[in-house]
């Protein structure tokens, strides 16, 4: 290309960026945000404090780093009125016991229920599990001061590690289990029970109309009481949806209402239709098997 051209072309690209006409991606630009890059550092390194480290020197250093590197990142948007940056470190950092304590059960929880558990240390550093749980956690913390953004980056970190999405705002109880995990989807307002246990593809999701802002502040996402267990790949939407304590809800089942408790739902197992190959022996012979379906 000409150098005049190519001058020209970065001259008009450089004014069509520095726009600021009110779009989208203006208007994120003006609210404030976090360098994503900044809170998934700081956010790892916590989740590592809090999951591994012991020793009370190190503690020492890095309680205190941790917090100070928060302020900063607060710094960077806009908090609820009356809130500081130095305020929400010093709430934060007095919830990592009890973060730390839940995590614990988390793990408990997932030793007890998984038979190919071979140590509580295999599951801490190997199961995602436990670090999208982990990061939850965390980030619930934050969420309930009213911090945007940083619990939403922190989860969808730990959603594009493990396959597991959960949303900062969901409540979980205690000793919460998820098995294998991927696909596994929790929403913004789901209340879930302590002792409850997800099976891989599982969706708690919300009945969404067209335009979903009209349910912003709604609970759209369903409840799951205590000691509920919900199999590979089934689906339950709304926020009316209560699936009661200790029930069961078999694979593949789709539920928009709510189950009483004690209950087990499941769907009619699927008709199969066995065709079996005239001139198949058990002694395969030497050629491949062509099916006609």
């Amino acid at each position: 290309m000409h150098p005049d051209r190519t001058q020209d072309a970065q001259e008009a690209a450089i004014a069509a960026l520095a726009q600021t006409d009110g779009d989208a991606l203006a208007k994120a630009q003006v609210e404030g945000f976090p360098d994503p890059h900044e809170v998934v550092g700081w956010a790892e390194r916590v989740k590592h404090m809090v999951l591994h480290q012991r020793d009370r020197s190190r503690l020492r250093a890095e309680v205190p780093a941790l917090g100070e590197r928060l302020e900063r990142l607060l710094g960077s948007v806009t908090l609820p009125p009356g809130a500081t940056p130095a305020g929400v470190v010093a709430r934060f950092l007095g919830t990592l016991p009890r973060v730390r304590a839940l995590l614990a059960e988390d793990v408990e929880a997932a030793f007890e229920g998984d038979p190919a558990a071979r140590s509580y240390a295999e599951i801490v550093v190997s199961y995602p599990s436990i670090e999208a749980i982990a990061m939850y956690r965390l980030a619930h913390e934050l969420y309930g001061m009213g911090v945007p953004a940083l619990p939403r980056i922190m989860t969808e970190h730990a959603h594009s590690r493990t396959g597991i999405d959960i949303n900062p705002g969901a409540r979980i109880g205690r000793r919460f289990f998820i098995d294998h995990g991927t696909g596994v989807v929790i929403g913004e307002t789901c209340e879930i029970g302590d002792r409850v246990v997800l099976y891989q593809g599982v969706t708690l999701g919300a009945l969404a109309p067209r335009h979903g802002q009209s349910l912003r502040g709604v609970k759209r996402h369903p409840t799951l009481e205590d000691d509920v267990t919900i199999y590979a790949g089934a689906t339950i939407l709304g926020g009316e949806a209560v699936i009661g304590r200790g029930s069961v809800i078999g694979g593949n089942v789709w539920l928009t209402e709510s189950v009483p408790p004690c209950s087990k739902v499941q769907i009619e197992p699927p008709r199969l239709k066995v065709k079996q190959d005239s001139g198949c022996t058990e002694e395969l012979p030497d050629r491949q098997l062509h099916w006609d379906i």
